[in-house]
């Protein structure tokens, strides 16, 4: 199966060599991202009432590169940063969160100006790797988020309570918590009740054991005070949702119903109590129809902006 094209609306120039500089700068002027970071406006911050919209890309770094039925969906950088620019173009769009590699190219593109930054930090736990759950953190560490002048860290920490590897992951993610808060950097921490099936390891999505994932990593590090959930979107919301006080973005994943169905669960799910946002890769990154700026501006349109203040 070939990568979808973009759609017309989505226009892009296809020469083969629009990168080209971005080898250039790397080759020449490696100092280049970091001034590009310290130029950079920074978002205007995070308010109540305001849900945020951040777009994921940090998948490659895992190797996992497939979207839908096509196993390298993602392989092709110039299109996922084609792609990219393209969703960040949206005013509607806050951030990104990416890994080291891809979120260097987007400074250096300066497509990140006024948008919050979130690094990607624990990508060792490669797609169909042996000892999977040993999910070590080879992205982005707390003093080089800081560096950058980025918001956070996320984290992905998938619980097998039949893997050893799991506590040496809890570990290193109850580190890096702490790390990001006495930076005071938000630790965003995605986590799964996970088990191994057919020597491919399996998120289980039933609403007990999402719970369950959020009472484990809510509990992680000495310190929650910064600390975010970034949870699917599951049966019984409402319940799951019960499980935490701490602010919650949603993820995408990679779905399996049509944008229409995919969406009308996003839109229940945003109009829960705690829920701050989307935080979407694939599915809108590469949908089936290739219209990337008409699937961001669709999720766009189901957060919700208010101007309720918090009472004391």
């Amino acid at each position: 199966m070939t990568l979808t094209p973009l759609a017309s609306n989505n226009a892009v120039d296809d020469d083969p060599r629009r990168y080209e500089h971005l080898s250039i700068i790397r080759l020449e002027d490696p100092g280049a991202v970091a001034r590009a970071a310290k130029a950079r406006r920074r978002h205007p911050g995070l308010k109540a009432g305001r849900q945020n919209f951040i777009v994921a890309a940090d998948h490659p770094a895992r190797g996992a590169l497939a979207v839908g039925s096509d196993p390298v969906a993602m392989a092709d950088r110039r299109q996922l940063l084609d792609r990219l620019q393209i969703a960040l173009a949206n005013p509607a769009v806050d951030g990104v969160l990416a890994s080291p590699d891809i979120m260097d190219d987007l400074l250096l593109l300066g497509a990140l100006d006024g948008k919050l930054l979130f690094g990607s930090m624990n990508r060792g736990g490669l797609a169909g790797l042996v000892n999977e759950f040993d999910d070590r953190f080879t992205g982005h560490t707390a003093a080089a988020l800081e560096a950058l002048g980025a918001d956070g860290g996320k984290m992905l920490t998938r619980i097998c309570l039949g893997d050893p590897d799991t506590v040496a992951t809890l570990e290193a993610t109850a580190r890096s918590i702490d790390s990001l808060a006495e930076r005071k950097l938000i630790a965003m921490v995605e986590p799964f009740l996970s088990v191994r099936e057919n020597g491919r390891v399996r998120n289980d999505l039933s609403p007990n054991a999402v719970i369950k994932s959020i009472a484990i990593a809510e509990g992680l590090g000495s310190t929650s005070a910064y600390t975010w959930m970034k949870l699917p979107v599951v049966a019984e919301m409402e319940r799951v949702m019960a499980a935490t006080t701490m602010p919650t973005v949603l993820l995408g994943g990679d779905p399996d119903g049509s944008q229409d169905e995919v969406f009308a669960t996003w839109g229940a799910a945003l109009a829960l109590p705690g829920v701050q946002g989307l935080t979407v890769g694939r599915t809108l990154l590469y949908p089936a129809d290739g219209d990337v700026a008409g699937a961001v501006a669709a999720a766009a349109s189901l957060l919700h902006h208010t101007t309720e203040l918090l009472e004391n």
